[in-house]
């Protein structure tokens, strides 16, 4: 029994996932807040998403809470909220956690960061 393979495999089950072309036409259309959950490292390696802040998973919690002394403006419950990591275990977890903080637009970008890219979608890297 994998007890993390578990957690990611029920919440999963229970959060909307998003493939990385939905994700792309949505950004076009919609006000999305994406949150990039992964260390400042992932970014500095691999790049990222284009509009995308950075949230790391340790810290979500507390910026996505309007009563904590580090909530973060661009968080709010009532706004569609999209996560990704690598790939897709982090934004899974923290998908159901926004939910239990009462975020009822939320979504992960199943794959991850992994499958934007692997789709051909563009990468914004530092310059």
């Amino acid at each position: 029994m994998n007890a993390t393979a578990d957690l990611i495999a029920e919440a999963r089950g229970r959060i909307e996932r998003l493939s990385p072309s939905t994700l792309a036409a949505e950004l076009e259309t919609e006000d999305v807040l994406l949150v990039d959950l992964r260390d400042a490292e992932e970014w500095r390696q691999h790049g990222g998403i284009s509009g995308s802040i950075h949230a790391p998973r340790g810290m979500l919690e507390f910026y996505a809470d309007p009563t904590s002394a580090y909530h973060a403006p661009e968080f709010d419950p009532g706004r569609r909220t999209i996560l990704y990591c690598a790939t897709g275990g982090r934004s899974a977890l923290a998908a159901r956690l926004l939910q239990a903080l009462g975020y009822d637009r939320v979504a992960h970008l199943e794959g991850g960061f992994k499958a934007w890219r692997d789709s051909g979608l563009p990468v914004l890297t530092e310059t």
